[in-house]
């Protein structure tokens, strides 16, 4: 469907309850706004309708100072378009004290066009016996307590979100924003969404199947400044020599002493380190690139390797689907 098409608003509702991870719910609450907004600026009906959803109507309390204000009650007679589930740091007691958002899961799921579970969220998703043989992911933090709890459901612990046909799940916090913008996108096309992010001062959009650490998040985590320092470099200049006598060149240190000495600050090898780097960045450029579809010996330059078919090799030994079959499956 066009950006212009769009026959009328879609129904949002935002589901939240006592204890809902505040950011979960205003982040995607956000994108839907300012997606509004930029369609009204074009003279274009507003694409979302968004509600705030309880069990019952009325002030709903964070896992923060804030509170929403539901104005609509779970309801079987009137479904959205779109529901999402917002998480809970306690999401052991939230299932025991929302059975009802459980049973009407089972009843709504099939009659709903997108079903989003944000972080634990997607336990109730999974309580309900939704994500049954389907791929899914939460948080990291919580993750192995997922896949203990829901053996039949296919854990990705790594992912920023997951579509299996009309549901959706995603990592925590600022990976509900992401989801949110690959609905918008989905929706209303690649440069209005690409709008919002520069409004949020976000990458649009980290592909739902890059890792929720990336390379400049793992550098943060070092705590030798310089090393620190060179990794961040090193993300910045993908397209160059990052051959370890050049990196230790850089730190004026022998190859041996700082291949060992990188390895002892950070948990991996400087090669290890520059593979996932350069892996995160091809993703970004193949999931970013909207109807231009950039060419794949493009990305691989950009990226730092040499052929369409060193990228290919690059990813596969990863773990990762072909550039072909990456976009497919996001398109998809």
């Amino acid at each position: 469907m066009s950006a212009t098409s769009l026959p009328a608003a879609r129904t949002v509702d935002l589901i939240v309850y006592p204890g809902f991870k505040a950011l979960e719910a205003i982040g995607p609450m956000s994108v839907f706004e300012y997606a509004n907004v930029h369609r009204r600026r074009q003279g274009l009906p507003a694409a979302y309708d968004v509600r705030i959803v309880a069990q019952r109507c009325g002030t709903v309390a964070s896992d923060t100072l804030m509170s929403l204000q539901a104005d609509k009650a779970l309801s079987l007679l009137a479904l959205p378009d779109d529901a999402i589930i917002v998480g809970s740091r306690q999401i052991a007691s939230a299932l025991s004290d929302n059975p009802a958002l459980i049973d009407w899961l089972r009843e709504a799921a099939g009659r709903i066009g997108r079903l989003a579970g944000l972080c634990s969220g997607a336990f109730f998703l999974a309580e309900a016996g939704l994500l049954n043989g389907q791929p899914a992911t939460t948080h990291w933090s919580v993750a192995q307590q997922f896949e203990q709890d829901y053996p039949a459901v296919k854990v990705d612990a790594d992912a920023i979100f997951i579509r299996s046909g009309n549901i959706w799940t995603s990592a925590g916090v600022t990976a509900a924003i992401d989801l949110a913008l690959a609905f918008v996108e989905a929706d209303c096309g690649h440069a209005l969404a690409l709008e919002v992010a520069s409004d949020l001062v976000v990458y649009l959009k980290r592909p739902g199947g890059q890792s929720q650490f990336s390379s400049h998040l793992l550098s943060q985590k070092t705590s030798q400044w310089q090393v620190r320092d060179l990794q961040q470099w090193m993300c910045a200049n993908l397209q160059h020599d990052l051959s370890n006598a050049r990196l230790a060149a850089l730190l004026d240190m022998s190859v041996r002493n700082f291949s060992r000495h990188f390895l002892a600050k950070t948990g991996m090898t400087p090669q290890a380190f520059v593979d996932d780097a350069r892996v995160e960045l091809a993703q970004q450029l193949l999931a970013a690139d909207g109807a231009q579809k950039l060419a794949l010996k493009a990305i691989a330059a950009r990226c730092g390797v040499g052929s369409a078919d060193q990228l290919r090799r690059l990813l596969q030994k990863h773990g990762h689907l072909s550039p072909r079959a990456y976009r497919a499956a996001l398109t998809g």
